[in-house]
Formats: structure tokens, C-alpha cells, sequence
């Protein structure tokens, strides 16, 4: 009998550790550095308080928020003060302090009675809220409560840059659209927002100084000339910084400049310096005084609205459309003055300029991997890597130390096609497919180069061009799943990712989505969710 009873007490062991332990069964995206399950159950009901401490009140406030969004349950919020009361008896939801986590790191640790998210900072908060709130969502509601399966979990990011760029000059979408996006950011814990709002097909950002750039410049998209201006207001601007802060997410403006201008050169012809036949309008002058003038008063207006103190200048493909440079008399003379050999050089003036004046307003610069020829200050730029095909671009971001995103074309594109089954669309389909697995197997070792020690990698990003996205169903077919694998491949060490995993959790996901009414791509059955056309 006493063997019998050893036997039972060893299996019962194994059974409870297997339990606890099984990282595996952790459902969350993306997926934590450590999880173990707790074989209790939370009840979520209108019954619940949520406790915090000063410090976390705005984020006691947007959890309070988020569960009424998503599960209709109404929870109290008191500072932990208030709680001392022996006439209160309910499931608490505690937010408190913990000095070991660093920014962005959490704790969760949930009981039957209680849940204690732990976190040193309000971004560390966030992603703690989230994680509850995604188990939450997974969890199946019934009249009055959600059972909500327990878990212990401590977790924290691989990168700091975890991001993902919008193109609203091609096609404008909204603020109830952003919104959006930026809420399924926050919940899959990415933290860059990076907002091309100006290119040659449209200006989308009211400039007070010079109103025409959204009134005129705003008119038409891609392939459509005379559309009615689409633009957001600078009070939009600002609602929609402050929603995307309260998630934790930091909103990077991008002005292209000084190739993509056509717009604000339909806008402001006086300060254009011409382009070619195919590209006409393609930039602005570098050789003109009152052009710098003119975008650092832009630039002032852009820093006034966006508090991240990174600008986006854009940089990239003004080759396209410098043609008419070879005869503008203001940009000879200025070639002659400095001593320029080339175009490049003028290219690599212009942007030095453009970039003194940001540093004036207390910016940093960000733009595309052609500024790795430049002379910028390493310690106050950020290049954005994209050209796969061009290694030899971060070989020099990476030797004279740049700090550096990186989202090449292959695999972060999301306008590229997923499939070999989509058949509109992308002029790129010669180049590859960006498949989920791709993104989410990408790894700087992929890129041939070589990383010094203690390079500057700030992170990853996944980049949204909408040339060829012309509907909301055709945005997040290209969106969903692969910001979904962005996510995890940005927060998640390598040791503890696994595309079996991820894809189990991500089946999950997919009833979120229906809910939502986000028109997925589900690469487990192609066919049943038929491509938008365009």
C-alpha cells in the first residue's frame, strides 16, 4: 500500500510540474521569456477592483478602460490607499512597483483571489496590462464573468525599437484606422509608430505656416490625381499622439525630403528644384537659402505635435528625380561655391543642413540607409536599413557607428506579396514572397555583414507602402498575420522561439480578429479568405 501510494505521489509530482512549467502552453503573443501555468482560475466580473499606486494611475485608468472595451465588464479602480477598507471583498487586480524590472520589463503573477502586475515603469506597466488583457480576450466569456486561466510570468523585450511604418501619403486612411493599429500595436507590445505622411502622390499634415501644403498638396493619391485634400489637422495630430503614448507607443513623423516632394511642390512651386520627365516636381532645391528656411519652419511645426524627438527625413531615392539639378542654375552655383563634385555631394548637403536644424530643436535624425554616405553625427542619427541588396550600406552604418533599425525589404515589406497564391497588387513579386515565416524567422545574421561587438542595433521594424492598397480589407490582409510574427520576432529571444508554437498561438488569435472585423490573411487555409483585389 505504501508503494502504491509513492507511485501516485511521484506521478502526481511530474503531472504538477509538467503543469506549471509548460512554457509551451503559454497562449500569449508574443511570447514571454518565462512563463509557468497555475492550475488556479481568475474570475474577471464587475466585482473586481483594480489597486494601484500613484505612480500607475493613468494606467489603472486605461486598463479599467480596456476590459470594458473588450468584454463589457465594468471593474472599480482605487489607489491603494482606499483599499484598506475590511467591507470590500473581491478579486483584486494590483498594480505596484518593482525596482529590479528595467523600462519596458513585467511580471504577472495571477490567483484565484488576485492578480499582481509588477513593473518598474509605466511602459514596463503597459506591457503587463496587455498580456492580461490578450489572456482575457482568449478566454471564454460567459454571462457575467471570464474565467481567466492563471499564469506566472516575468518577461521582458530583446529589442527597444519594435516597429512598424503606415504610408498614408499614397492612400489616407484615418484616424479611426491609426487608431486601430495603433491599438493592435499595443497589444502585441510594438512601440513604433512610424508615420510616412508625406511623399510625392500627397501631403497629409497641416502646416499653420503653409496652409496650401495639405490644402493643395493633400489633393489625390496614387493613381488617382483629383481626389478632394485628405490631411490630418494639427488637433488630430495631437489626439492621435496622445492615444498612441497611452499605449506605450512612440509616434515617429516622417517628412521626405529632398526627393518625394512633388506634392509640396504642387503646393509651393517657388521652392521646388525640378525633377525629370517621369518625376516632374521630384524635389526641392538645395541651392536656394529660403528653401532650408522654408523646412525648418515645417520641421518646428512637426516637432511642436510629436514629443518622441525623432524626425524622419526620408533621404532615399532622390535619383530618381534629380535630373533637372544638371541645369538649375541655383544648385550649379552652389556646386561651384562648395566645391562639389557631384550630385551625391549635393544630396549629402542638403541633408546636413536639414539635420542642423533639427538638431537645433532637439531632434534626432532618422532616415534611410543612402545617409550611411553622408557626414552626419553617429551619436544623434538613426538610419533605417532596407536595401537587402545593398549590405555594404549597414557594413558602414555599423563602422561609424549609427544607431540602426533594421527593415530590409526582404523580409519586412508588408506590401509584398505573402504568397505565391496572390496575384494583385505588388510590382515586386519578382524580388520574393514575405511570407509570416519569414518574418518571423529574420535575424540580423541574415544580412552579410559584419556586427562589431557592441554594435547599435536599436531593433526591428516591418514597413506598409500603399501604392497598390486601395481598401481597409486589402491594408489588413497585408497587415495580419505578419505584424503578429513582427511582434514576437522583435520582443523574443531567440532561444525561446518556435514556429510550431507561434503557429498554435496564432490560430488562436484569428477569432480576435472576426471580431474585430479585420479581414485576415490566414496562411493555413489561403483559399478560404480570398485576396482583395488591389
Amino acid at each position: 500500500m505504501n508503494k502504491i501510494l509513492l507511485i501516485l505521489f511521484f506521478i502526481g509530482n511530474i503531472l504538477n510540474t509538467t503543469t506549471i512549467h509548460g512554457q509551451n502552453n503559454c497562449p500569449l503573443i508574443p511570447r514571454p521569456q518565462s512563463s509557468n501555468r497555475i492550475n488556479e482560475t481568475f474570475q474577471l466580473s464587475d466585482r473586481c477592483v483594480i489597486v494601484y499606486t500613484e505612480e500607475f494611475e493613468p494606467q489603472a485608468y486605461l486598463l479599467q478602460k480596456e476590459l470594458l472595451r473588450y468584454t463589457s465588464i465594468a471593474v472599480s479602480v482605487l489607489l491603494d490607499k482606499e483599499t484598506q477598507n475590511p467591507n470590500i471583498i473581491c478579486n483584486i487586480i494590483e498594480l505596484k512597483k518593482g525596482y529590479k524590472f528595467n523600462t519596458e520589463g513585467y511580471s504577472l503573477k495571477m490567483r484565484a483571489k488576485s492578480i499582481t502586475i509588477t513593473a518598474g515603469q509605466p511602459s514596463g506597466m503597459i506591457n503587463g496590462i496587455m498580456s492580461l488583457i490578450q489572456l482575457t480576450r482568449l478566454s471564454m466569456q460567459q454571462d457575467t464573468f471570464i474565467p481567466v486561466e492563471c499564469w506566472e510570468i516575468e518577461d521582458s523585450p530583446l529589442y527597444a525599437w519594435r516597429g512598424f511604418m503606415l504610408d498614408e501619403a499614397r492612400h489616407f486612411w484615418g484616424m479611426k484606422k491609426v487608431k486601430q493599429i495603433l491599438d493592435w500595436m499595443a497589444f502585441y507590445k510594438l512601440n513604433r509608430f512610424h508615420w510616412h505622411l508625406t511623399d510625392s502622390q500627397g501631403w497629409r499634415i497641416e502646416i499653420k505656416k503653409y496652409p496650401k501644403l495639405a490644402l493643395i498638396g493633400g489633393i489625390g493619391n496614387y493613381g488617382e490625381e483629383y481626389t478632394s485634400a485628405q490631411f490630418y489637422t494639427q488637433e488630430e495630430i495631437k489626439e492621435i499622439v496622445s492615444y498612441a503614448r497611452e499605449r506605450n507607443i512612440h509616434i515617429i513623423p516622417e517628412i521626405d525630403m529632398p526627393g518625394h516632394a512633388s506634392a509640396a511642390s504642387k503646393a509651393y512651386p517657388e521652392f521646388s528644384g525640378g525633377g525629370s520627365p517621369k518625376y516632374p516636381g521630384y524635389t526641392f532645391n538645395p541651392g536656394k537659402d529660403s528653401v532650408y528656411t522654408y523646412l525648418t519652419d515645417i520641421l518646428k511645426e512637426v516637432d511642436a505635435l510629436f514629443p518622441s524627438q525623432v524626425i524622419h527625413l526620408g533621404g532615399d531615392e532622390v535619383h530618381y528625380g534629380n535630373q533637372d539639378w544638371n541645369t538649375n542654375k541655383d544648385i550649379q552655383d552652389l556646386m561651384k561655391h562648395e566645391k562639389m563634385k557631384n550630385l551625391k555631394d549635393v544630396e549629402n548637403y542638403f541633408f546636413q543642413r536639414m539635420a542642423d536644424s533639427l538638431l537645433l530643436i532637439h531632434n534626432k535624425v532618422a532616415a534611410w540607409d543612402e545617409v550611411a554616405d553622408s557626414k552626419l553625427s553617429p551619436e544623434q542619427t538613426i538610419v533605417f536599413f532596407w536595401r537587402q541588396n545593398r549590405p555594404e550600406q549597414l557594413q558602414k552604418s555599423l563602422d561609424r557607428k549609427f544607431n540602426i533599425v533594421l527593415c530590409p525589404r526582404l523580409p519586412m515589406y508588408l506590401d509584398y506579396a505573402q504568397d505565391t497564391l496572390q496575384v494583385h497588387g505588388v510590382d515586386w513579386r519578382k524580388f520574393s514572397c514575405n511570407s509570416y515565416q519569414k518574418v518571423y524567422s529574420f535575424s540580423p545574421q541574415d544580412i552579410p555583414v559584419k556586427y562589431p561587438q557592441n554594435c547599435n542595433i536599436l531593433g526591428i521594424q516591418a514597413n506598409l507602402w500603399t501604392e497598390r492598397i486601395e481598401t481597409e480589407d486589402r491594408l489588413d490582409y497585408m497587415l495580419f498575420p505578419r505584424i503578429v510574427a513582427l511582434a514576437e520576432n522583435a520582443w523574443t529571444k531567440e532561444m525561446n522561439k518556435n514556429i510550431n508554437s507561434f503557429n498554435v498561438r496564432l490560430k488562436k488569435q484569428f477569432d480576435l480578429y472576426k471580431k474585430d472585423h479585420i479581414y485576415y490573411s490566414d496562411p493555413f487555409a489561403p483559399k478560404e479568405t480570398g485576396e482583395p483585389v488591389r
